[in-house]
């Protein structure tokens, strides 16, 4: 590598207070807060972790939080180990739902499951003290149809507090989901162990 010379350096220094500047104007024009719908969604894996990240990053914070899991609810995973041990004083931790529907085979059941998830769900949101609610792989039961969904976007536009978070996960997200939501991510999947015969493992998938 070439060294750098006093011009190099010099035209960096330049190009870089630009774009601090252009950085700054466009950071003053943002003044507004308000209560994010945030939507992670999409084929590939860290929907779930990057709603327990954006928990843990409200936990730090002191700010109270929920996380309301539907359909893997039965499932023993670090994020639970972790919230309900060491933060149970500022995150509720809600389980709702028995496995994938693959597994309990019983559709009545999965369904008197999410509805049990989101009575809660509804009950953490509308608590003022709560500022983000996480609803851990609530598209999945939107898709299988065991919540409607005119009435979790009738709850979520007009009874979700103005400064509340409210975190949804799974993918196929609805579109019009999306539509009303204020931050969607969409993980796409470009490489998967599990393709190569790789079972989900501690750490990783749970």
């Amino acid at each position: 590598m070439t060294p750098e010379t006093e011009a190099d350096a010099a035209r960096h220094a330049a190009k870089m207070a630009r774009k601090k500047a252009a950085r700054d104007r466009m950071m003053a024009t943002k003044t507004g807060e308000k209560g994010l719908i945030i939507v992670h969604t999409g084929p590939g894996k860290g929907k779930s972790s990057s709603g327990f990240g954006m928990i843990l990053r409200a936990i730090a914070h002191e700010m109270p939080c929920a996380v309301v899991q539907f359909i893997k609810g039965s499932w023993d995973t670090g994020e639970r180990r972790l919230i309900t041990t060491h933060f149970g004083d500022l995150c509720r931790f809600v389980a709702s739902g028995e496995g994938f529907t693959w597994e309990t085979q019983d559709r009545a059941r999965d369904i008197a499951a999410a509805r049990a998830g989101w009575d809660k769900a509804k009950a953490l949101i509308r608590d003022p003290e709560i500022r983000m609610v996480l609803l851990d792989e609530i598209n999945i039961a939107l898709r299988y149809g065991y919540l409607d969904l005119d009435e979790v976007l009738a709850f979520l536009r007009d009874e979700k507090p103005e400064m509340t978070h409210v975190i949804l996960t799974g993918r196929n997200a609805a579109e019009a989901l999306v539509e009303a939501a204020d931050l969607v991510t969409e993980m796409t999947l470009v490489k998967h162990p599990f393709r190569a015969g790789i079972k989900a493992q501690p750490g990783v998938e749970f």
